[in-house]
Parts: C-alpha cells; sequence; structure tokens
C-alpha cells in the first residue's frame, strides 16, 4: 500500500493521525525522513504535527513555526525539524534556515507548505494532503514516495485504519 485516505471529524482525529504516524515510522536509514504537509489555511497540517511531536515524546508546547519558520525539537530517539513555509516569499530564503545542517539521520522534517519550497527541498518520502471536506471533516490522503515512504505508509496502517 502505497497511498491512503482518512476521514477526520475532529482535531483530536487529526492529532491522532499524526501520532499514528509517529508511531509508524520506521528510523531512516540515511539522512533525514521527509514528510509534506500540504492543504488550505485550516486544514489541520499543524494539528496533525502536533500529533506527531506528542507521540514522539515532547512534553511542552508544540509551537507553529509559521513566524520563525522552523521549531526543531530534540527528543528521546530523534530530532523533528517543523518548516512551516508559509510566509516564504521565494524558494530561495530556505538557504538562511541551515537546513542542509540539519539533514542528519535520526532527523525527521515536518515540511508544512512544501510547494513553497520549489527546488530547495529535497523530496518527500511520505506527503500528506489535507483539505477541508466539510465544515465538521478535514480529509488527509497520504502517499508514499520512496521505500521508506511506503513502508512507513504500511505501517501506519496498522496504527490508523484508513477510511474513505
Amino acid at each position: 500500500m502505497t497511498e491512503w485516505r482518512k476521514l477526520a471529524r475532529s482535531a483530536e482525529e487529526t492529532e491522532a493521525v499524526g501520532a499514528a504516524l509517529a508511531e509508524a515510522m520506521p528510523p531512516p536509514a540515511q539522512g533525514p525522513a521527509i514528510l509534506y504537509l500540504s492543504g488550505e489555511l485550516g486544514a489541520g497540517k499543524t494539528t496533525l504535527a502536533r500529533g506527531f511531536l506528542r507521540q514522539r515524546g515532547l512534553e511542552g508546547p508544540a509551537r507553529s513555526p509559521t513566524f520563525t519558520l522552523l521549531e526543531c525539537y530534540e527528543l528521546a530517539d530523534l530530532v523533528v525539524v517543523h518548516v512551516d513555509l508559509y510566509r516564504l516569499h521565494e524558494p530561495r530564503e530556505l538557504e538562511g534556515l541551515g537546513l542542509r545542517d540539519l539533514a542528519r539521520p535520526r532527523h525527521v522534517w515536518l515540511i508544512e507548505w512544501p510547494e513553497r519550497g520549489g527546488g530547495y527541498l529535497p523530496p518527500a518520502d511520505l506527503a500528506l494532503t489535507l483539505s477541508i471536506a466539510s465544515p465538521d471533516e478535514h480529509a488527509i490522503s497520504a502517499s508514499g514516495r520512496s521505500a521508506l515512504g511506503a513502508a512507513w505508509l504500511e505501517q501506519a496502517v496498522e496504527f490508523c485504519a484508513p477510511s474513505t
């Protein structure tokens, strides 16, 4: 399975999808694992990232990197790099963030608005698209884009049963 779709009926369900992805993530063999989070404003990208971070052991607040562009969380077994590119004016602005220094094993990048990064971002292992399906539902679609991403998605199915 390299794709699935899930309907989340609350912020808690969106966080649960993030938690399931965190639980299912296989260790990256080399370099960082890359997770793209695409979707319109209010679709739940940061909420999903918060669920991921909490599942991996974050005890304090999960800050949205909307204004800082980047937040790093050094957790027990992993460094999570949460990037929000919404305020980026052009892709080359990424050069000043120091992402190259964070391209290491034991790192996972959660990238909101990756389409604003143009050719400056590495390709996604796992790509999620979140959308507002109705006032009470958000649709989350996931696709594995690499061997790591496909394995990640396969494992996530055990923690988060897909629905249509």
